[in-house]
């Protein structure tokens, strides 16, 4: 087993897991870092993305476990868990119909760190904007999300196919656009990415299934479980975040870090591919 790619592997497990549900683009970091370390080929890189984002969304089901199993079995009777449920899944269909529909155009243009620094400062000023308006809450929880707003949070989430745009940040910030509070567009968020991240590993998992071979499962693995125990830090320290902070310092990381990237590709700095 080679070692520094074990290394490699962590590494890019370790910026899954920190980014994936903060508003600054797991994707974003993953191509950027994925470059900077020269990691894979790029059809493997593709599906080793994917396949750790599963770790990150493992997270979120094993924090909020209970929720989820009250959820469920609350669901077969009219109430605020199958209101939830229906919401999620609602919320989930028009990203991935559009992902079905436009996802290889995206990734042919698009995935490259470039158009990825772009995205990054454009989504750091719509948060600043975001947070500079006045936000009236309406919906204080997600349990009290309306299926209607669960459309609107879905179609924020389409932004999301943009890399760079960040998941996260589409739905947080579209939901409160839509009157939701902190808590609850961050906890609806992490809950529409369990299906969305689970649908999009395990399908590209079968898609690419050729590209893939037994002396890859070490490396997968690393990546998976990185990801898995990073993720489930930044989901408790987000929230702890987002109780007494606003997303402002997000917007401001987004914006630098896009700059840098801008520069030293302009520069020279970094071999960054275009």
């Amino acid at each position: 087993m080679d070692l520094l790619l074990l290394c490699k592997s962590l590494i890019m497990g370790i910026v899954e897991g920190i980014t994936e549900f903060l508003p600054i683009s797991s994707t974003g970091h993953l191509i950027l870092t994925g470059d900077l370390l020269n990691f894979l080929s790029k059809d493997k890189r593709d599906v080793y993305e994917v396949f750790i984002q599963l770790g990150a969304m493992l997270a979120v089901v094993w924090e909020y476990r209970a929720k989820i199993g009250h959820t469920l079995a609350g669901s077969a009777r009219p109430g605020s868990e199958r209101n939830l449920l229906l919401a999620v899944l609602i919320a989930f269909i028009p990203a991935a119909i559009l992902g079905k529909l436009f996802n290889e155009q995206i990734k042919a243009v698009l995935f490259n760190p470039v158009p990825v620094a772009i995205a990054f400062i454009v989504g750091g000023f719509i948060i600043l904007w975001a947070e500079k308006r006045q936000h009236t809450v309406t919906v204080e929880t997600v349990d009290e999300l309306s299926l209607k707003d669960a459309l609107k949070v879905g179609l924020c989430q389409c932004l999301a196919l943009i890399p760079g745009t960040s998941r996260s940040g589409a739905t947080i910030i579209g939901g409160l656009f839509l009157g939701l509070s902190r808590k609850a567009a961050t906890e609806f968020s992490f809950f529409l990415g369990i299906p969305t991240l689970g649908a999009a590993s395990l399908y590209s998992l079968f898609k690419h299934r050729h590209a893939l071979d037994a002396g890859d499962a070490g490396v997968f693995a690393v990546g998976f479980v990185a990801s898995f125990v990073f993720a489930f830090i930044a989901v408790r320290a987000l929230l702890r975040f987002i109780s007494t902070h606003t997303f402002i310092a997000f917007a401001w990381y987004r914006i630098a870090f896009g700059v840098i990237v801008l520069l030293t590709a302009y520069t020279g700095i970094v071999d960054w591919s275009v």
